[in-house]
């Protein structure tokens, strides 16, 4: 597949799974590893046959649970979420993994799937507008 391809493709995986800016813009050292990230892994390895991106991406957390990678953990529930996984499906996926990976990867998981419930609870409520309610009438009195 050429380079383009695959840049297309992982941006698109990315933005699928981390909203509108795909990646983070990287810099200096982080550049090069970055377009690798985004064009191969994301670009090559995510886009294969034979597995749904919920797939992946339930995999990928729980390999990031079992190797207690809490930040990337965190991002990758939000992608989770984000691509129709239920908060319920990750955490009995989080569980299994704390019976072979060890108990403290389940606790460490659970409480980063906490806290990424909790922001996007946070977020949608900040989101709303607020509603704007009419003034009860006033009865009149004689």
């Amino acid at each position: 597949m050429a380079k383009n391809d695959r840049a297309t493709k992982g941006k698109k995986v990315t933005q699928q799974l981390f909203g509108p800016q795909g990646l983070p813009p990287a810099a200096g050292q982080m550049k090069p590893f970055m377009d690798l990230t985004n064009d191969y892994l994301f670009g090559e390895v995510w886009t294969r046959p034979g597995l749904a991106m919920k797939e992946r991406s339930r995999i990928t957390c729980a390999v990031l649970a079992a190797f207690g990678r809490e930040a990337q953990l965190k991002g990758h529930l939000k992608g989770a979420l984000n691509l129709g996984l239920k908060p319920a499906e990750l955490r009995e996926t989080l569980i299994h993994v704390a019976h072979y990976a060890g108990w403290s990867t389940g606790v460490i998981g659970l409480k980063a799937l906490d806290e990424v419930i909790a922001e996007r609870a946070a977020a949608a409520m900040e989101a709303k507008p607020a509603v704007k309610r009419k003034p009860a009438a006033r009865k009149k009195t004689a």
